[in-house]
């Protein structure tokens, strides 16, 4: 079996979504790719489980571990492709029950290792997600370091920053 892949990530509210477009769109180091994503949580022992499902019919089995603390935090998680999200969604359902839907339409930048999301979930609001994804030589404090210096380069206030997932969070 191969490694968890791992990233630092930092989740934070943001309050005018056109401004922070305008400062994340000069450093990004791509195109900005429109994302729509519908995520179904899983009731699970360890960790969370979501099946990612994807209008053109795609899906991916995501599992992770993630501590729920404000901040740039590590998360461990392994990704499964799947072309059957429908029949895979039923079967888990049926075996270990649905927590939740999250949908979500999300704004994918690059800049540098860094994924930088920009999120308006239904029922939520807006936000900010940065995932540095990490190298295998890299540490998790190296990952905090990039996410605290993008954070500070974007403006993000402390009172802003969220722990735990979209799920966990009441609706606005």
């Amino acid at each position: 079996m191969s490694a968890m892949n791992r990233n630092v990530e930092i989740k934070a509210r943001i309050h005018d979504l056109d401004r922070m477009k305008s400062l994340v769109e000069p450093i990004a180091d791509s195109q900005c790719q429109v994302l729509i994503q519908e995520d179904v949580f899983f009731e699970c022992k360890t960790g969370r489980l979501k099946l990612r499902v994807f209008p053109d019919g795609r899906g991916e089995l995501i599992s992770y571990q993630r501590p729920d603390t404000e901040g740039p935090k590590q998360s461990n998680y392994v990704i499964s492709n799947t072309p059957e999200p429908d029949t895979l969604r039923q079967a888990l359902a049926s075996a270990l029950g649905v927590l939740g839907v999250v949908r979500k339409t999300r704004l994918l930048y690059m800049v540098g290792q860094t994924r930088v999301h920009l999120d308006t979930v239904e029922g939520l609001g807006t936000f900010l997600e940065l995932e540095v994804v990490l190298r295998p030589d890299q540490t998790e404090e190296d990952g905090r370091a990039i996410a605290d210096e993008l954070t500070n380069r974007l403006g993000v206030q402390r009172e802003d920053l969220v722990s735990g997932a979209y799920i966990d969070l009441p609706a606005a």
